[in-house]
């Protein structure tokens, strides 16, 4: 077994517009705070976090053969990614209406199709001998669940905002062994839901909570906490994909779950001083 991740899931190319408050549903004008572009989506930034933590990360995404796709394409290259990349047809493009609170609303402008109709065989190659496999929400990763289970690696995804409903999670959720998400639709309480994915095979389940932090329920259905990390909030994107990514890298370098959590805290609150997915795009891009 080598020591790299595998990551399958959305890169992107994205616009952020920071606004004093988000725009009502009524016609008006608005004022932009600042305005910028950089790399965006959840795969791109846990990618960025494993390698900002020294392990080697294979991901796996859609991209086209347009502008965008190329800055997507240097960036996570000269960032030290190894990238599998597949044919989408057209790179994703997000238009991201920020809050200085850290609101948003997401808009879509692109969203690249698999041009294939089989999975890669270089990603399942690179699946075979990870350390561990994250599938995050994406239909390139959806194709590959049944190839990731067969290698019996350990499979961790991230359903992010949840509701308990939502059809597509569903076969994420089946598979993995352990479950990242946030308590931002889930209801008042996450731990009957966190629970229950326990019972339904889970290992862990882990639920941001912003500013106070994150609880997790283990295979013993022990309950765990963890604080976040004082630090002046430039930006919260990326700030839970950094946090998946240092409890996942602690994990497999042998920490028990409290301490991990801990690490978990420790990379977020450095992406939370960034306006980027990572630090290491302030390099790239120049802060």
């Amino acid at each position: 077994m080598t020591d790299h991740v595998f990551i399958a899931g959305p890169a992107s190319w994205n616009r952020i517009v920071m606004l004093d408050r988000l725009p009502e549903p009524v016609p008006h004008m608005q004022f932009a705070l600042d305005e910028y572009e950089t790399l965006g989506a959840t795969s791109a930034g846990k990618a960025l976090g494993f390698v900002g933590l020294g392990r080697r990360t294979v991901l796996h995404t859609l991209l086209g053969g347009d502008v965008e796709g190329e800055r997507v394409r240097r960036l996570l290259t000269e960032a030290g990614v190894e990238l599998v990349e597949g044919d989408g047809g057209t790179t994703e493009r997000h238009l991201n209406l920020m809050t200085p609170a850290g609101a948003r609303v997401s808009l879509y402008l692109a969203t690249p199709q698999p041009q294939d109709d089989e999975p890669s065989p270089e990603a399942i190659a690179a699946m075979s001998d990870a350390a561990a496999i994250v599938l995050d929400l994406a239909p390139v990763s959806l194709e590959l669940i049944d190839a990731a289970r067969a290698t019996g690696r350990p499979i961790w995804t991230d359903i992010h905002d949840y509701d308990g409903e939502a059809d597509f999670h569903r076969p994420f959720i089946e598979a993995a062994d352990a479950i990242f998400m946030n308590a931002d639709r889930i209801g008042d309480d996450p731990f009957p839901f966190m629970q229950q994915c326990i019972e339904g095979g889970a290992k862990l389940v882990v639920c941001t909570l912003g500013a106070e932090g994150a609880v997790a329920v283990d295979e013993r259905m022990t309950r765990h906490a963890v604080a976040a990390v004082p630090v002046e909030v430039v930006d919260t994107n990326g700030a839970g994909d950094a946090f998946m990514s240092g409890v996942l890298d602690a994990t497999l370098a042998g920490s028990p779950l409290p301490d991990a959590l801990r690490a978990g805290s420790q990379h977020a609150a450095t992406v939370l001083a960034t306006r980027h997915l990572h630090p290491v795009l302030d390099t790239l891009l120049g802060a």
